[in-house]
């Protein structure tokens, strides 16, 4: 016959308890409904198992032997409910993030600082990931989250994501501070490709989103860039500017104070970066991946305002 383990259970805690009334106590049922149970038990197994006396309840000899078994279930039970219980106070904490270097430096250090006010046992992981590599990572559990970018297409993602938006990155212009058309517009003001479609260019190395729409957007200006060198670092590309070897583009949340070299926005054609947290859509089991994008997405706003307070102008 088919063992029904409830029953097991429910006979060792009568047996713990000497009562029906104790067993119902630790299975959070009433008396009646153990009563019921042991109706429906006696009648699978075509025995006895209960003697009720003054004293209280007593197995008979069939019922200590299912008893027995009982116990052992009921230790199982026991001992899986704590590592359960520590293995969601664990998962609680924990928040393993990949990102790639422009977020690493820029947007995700003030929410990781703020997140670690909020929750100062978190258990934090930070790994340097290309978003193509991050996506995946997420999908298969590696991570809890992935910030990623998208160049001037839609973000796809597998059955069992969600993508969190957080901000646009525009797409500008680094040049030479001596260079002819900086001279022969000395004011800040935003260009086009095609205006510099004949210079020497250090750009972001093949293979990568950002040289995909680099070089399609050249091709539909007409272009064929001069190539002087390539690079995965955009720090690195506007150093070199500053040399005056060449000319680059870049992305917003990368302009810093470069000697030698200045900014302008490129108006034709305009091209941005989509910057994404991706989490399971399910974020139940790890709490702080919700916490950590509402931080991401404050901080994302804070840098969009200060953009559109101060227009783009660093030399």
């Amino acid at each position: 016959m088919q063992v029904d383990p409830a029953q097991l259970v429910m006979l060792a805690l009568i047996r713990r308890h000497g009562s029906l009334a104790g067993a119902a106590r630790d299975l959070g049922i009433s008396p009646a409904a153990v009563t019921g149970q042991l109706v429906r038990a006696e009648r699978d197994w075509k025995v006895p198992l209960v003697a009720r006396g003054p004293r209280g309840a007593r197995l008979t000899a069939p019922a200590e032997a299912l008893a027995d078994a009982g116990e052992v279930i009921a230790e199982q039970c026991e001992r899986v409910a704590d590592t359960v219980s520590s293995l969601l106070g664990t998962l609680s904490r924990r928040l393993r993030v990949g990102t790639f270097q422009t977020v690493a430096q820029h947007l995700l250090p003030p929410a990781l600082t703020a997140l670690r006010h909020q929750h100062p046992d978190a258990d934090l992981t930070i790994s340097e990931t290309r978003s193509a590599q991050g996506i995946d990572l997420v999908a298969s559990g590696a991570l809890d989250m992935a910030i990623v970018a998208c160049w001037g297409r839609e973000l796809t993602l597998p059955p069992g994501l969600q993508a969190h938006w957080l901000l646009c990155d525009p797409i500008v212009l680094c040049l030479p501070d001596d260079h002819p058309v900086i001279r022969g517009w000395p004011e800040p003001c935003g260009l086009r490709l095609d205006q510099l479609g004949d210079q020497p260019w250090i750009v972001i190395t093949a293979g990568h989103d950002a040289r995909r729409q680099f070089d399609e957007a050249a091709e539909q200006a007409g272009l064929t860039p001069r190539i002087v060198f390539e690079s995965a670092n955009y720090n690195v590309a506007q150093s070199l500017v500053g040399t005056g070897i060449g000319v680059t583009v870049l992305s917003r949340l990368t302009v810093a104070p470069t000697p030698g070299a200045v900014h302008r926005e490129l108006f034709e054609p305009r091209l941005i970066r989509e910057i994404y947290a991706v989490t399971p859509a399910d974020t139940g089991l790890v709490p702080l991946a919700d916490v950590l994008v509402g931080l991401l997405k404050e901080v994302a706003d804070e840098i969009r305002e200060a953009w559109e307070a101060q227009p783009l102008d660093v030399s």
